[in-house]
């Protein structure tokens, strides 16, 4: 007679065998958590309490903490309370815990209190990967990605939403008012006015409290509150949506797709060229970097001071002019003579350097040709001044723009390396965080919950390019 498969007996003494060891293979990845966390000099890594008192009640080890974390962003765990159910009933976490439980409070005051120690560990896994010779093209894409922030859009301020808001409630005080004069005219008292009155009291008051914010707004830098998240800012999304999010910058090596340097921001990526790419020297221990960026980064002057560096930067230049909209003659229409520092123009005329100016901080270089330009037969699609001729500016160190143009034109596929380079990870990370945002709040500890989620990613990426055999016995070594 055939019948299925049979569990053990509930009732028996024990459904677990003697050692817990025996329920992890060789080759799960905990065992690579495990390794990892133990060679690890936590203390110099700035984590606290590595050292126990000599007085009070025991505390857990940083390592234990650090390995419930590291399992946790590694298998989509992220908050503290699902962390401690966890440990109660994951084998797993019980073999890497040594079957230790602590409460939901300590597991996130662990991640509040030891941010330096969590980046600094999330760099010398880096080291370690640099050390196993994972970067040897010294290639890096960076890019940007918005994370949505704990503040909704309802609790960011800016100066028009604060006043319309305003308006809007002075509007419904003029109306329940206008009410109330109703009702005295026709001599005519009903039960609900007590009502309306305390309504027009409350309006008042959140008038009261919009106008504080308002002030707030106004003396900001940016013009901009969050009264959740204070760090946190409205900030434009694919689609040219608008989000209150934060901006995180990486740097992944094109070859492994691994992150090699990560900062959380909240401004756009315009002007953050240089800082990352430093931050990715610095994790490569390589001056001589190749950078690739995508159009959103164009800034001469962080490109050019990127490149005073040491790095190759390579980053494509977006058309922001307006002139060939309006029916002029764009500026790429005019081309440069390097030999003879010179410009011809579309009708064929020369424009000759006259003279250098400094505007908005950039020494430019003016180029013109009057007499040419005010005989000119096309003039109109050139410029509207009837008196003025057509200047074409160029910066000092345009030459190195150039030349940077020409190594995107000799090497074509280098935007489609930095997107499937660096598109990945953030992918990769927003699907483990879920249809959600940090859980955290304020730089230092979003900074903190960003480099878990990094640290995880790394850690996946390396076990799949290594297996777990391999990178157990690299990290061993």
């Amino acid at each position: 007679m055939s019948c299925h498969i049979q569990g053990q007996d509930r009732s028996q003494v024990t459904l677990f065998p003697e050692a817990l060891d025996d329920f992890v293979t060789e080759d799960n990845p905990i065992r690579v958590i495990d390794a990892f966390v133990d060679q690890l000099d936590l203390h110099s890594l700035g984590f606290l309490r590595t050292k126990a008192k000599s007085t009070g009640r025991p505390g857990y080890h940083p390592a234990t903490l650090l390995k419930l974390y590291i399992y946790g962003y590694l298998n989509r765990i992220q908050s503290s309370r699902r962390l401690e159910r966890e440990a109660h009933r994951n084998v797993e976490l019980m073999w890497l815990m040594e079957r230790l439980t602590p409460d939901f409070k300590t597991i996130a005051d662990f991640r509040k209190d030891n941010g330096k120690g969590i980046k600094n560990a999330c760099r010398t896994f880096i080291e370690l990967c640099r050390s196993m010779n994972m970067f040897s093209e010294a290639v890096v894409a960076i890019d940007g990605s918005k994370f949505k922030a704990v503040n909704s859009k309802q609790n960011n301020y800016t100066p028009q939403k604060v006043r319309a808001h305003i308006e809007r409630f002075e509007k419904h005080i003029e109306q329940y008012i206008a009410q109330l004069d109703q009702a005295d005219a026709a001599d005519f008292h009903r039960e609900d006015e007590v009502t309306v009155a305390q309504k027009i009291s409350w309006m008042q008051q959140r008038i009261s409290e919009l106008r504080i914010i308002e002030d707030q707004v106004n003396r900001h830098p940016e013009k901009q509150v969050s009264t959740t998240d204070t760090d946190s800012r409205l900030l434009k999304t694919k689609g040219m949506t608008r989000q209150v999010c934060y901006n995180v910058q990486s740097a992944v090596d094109t070859k492994h797709h691994l992150i090699v340097a990560h900062e959380v921001t909240n401004t756009n990526d315009r002007g953050q060229l240089t800082h990352v790419a430093r931050l990715a020297q610095s994790a490569l221990a390589n001056d001589e970097i190749t950078v690739i960026a995508d159009k959103g980064y164009y800034s001469r002057q962080d490109i050019k001071a990127a490149q005073d560096t040491g790095v190759t930067a390579l980053v494509p230049k977006g058309d922001t002019s307006g002139s060939e909209k309006n029916g002029f003659f764009n500026k790429s229409l005019f081309r440069y003579e390097q030999e003879r520092d010179l410009y011809t123009c579309p009708a064929g005329q020369e424009l000759q350097y006259r003279f250098e100016s400094l505007e908005k901080g950039q020494a430019l270089k003016v180029y013109f040709n009057g007499a040419a330009c005010r005989d000119c037969s096309i003039r109109a699609k050139c410029t509207r001044s009837k008196k003025e001729p057509r200047k074409i500016r160029r910066w000092v160190h345009e030459d190195e723009m150039e030349d940077m143009e020409r190594r995107l034109q000799a090497a074509p596929d280098t935007m489609l390396i930095r997107k499937r380079t660096v598109e990945h990870p953030f992918g990769t990370i927003k699907a483990w965080m879920g249809s959600t945002h940090f859980l955290t709040r304020r730089f230092k500890n979003v900074s903190t919950e960003m480099g878990l989620h990094v640290l995880a990613y790394n850690l996946k990426r390396m076990l799949s390019i290594m297996g777990t055999e391999n990178l157990l016995r690299a990290l061993k070594e």
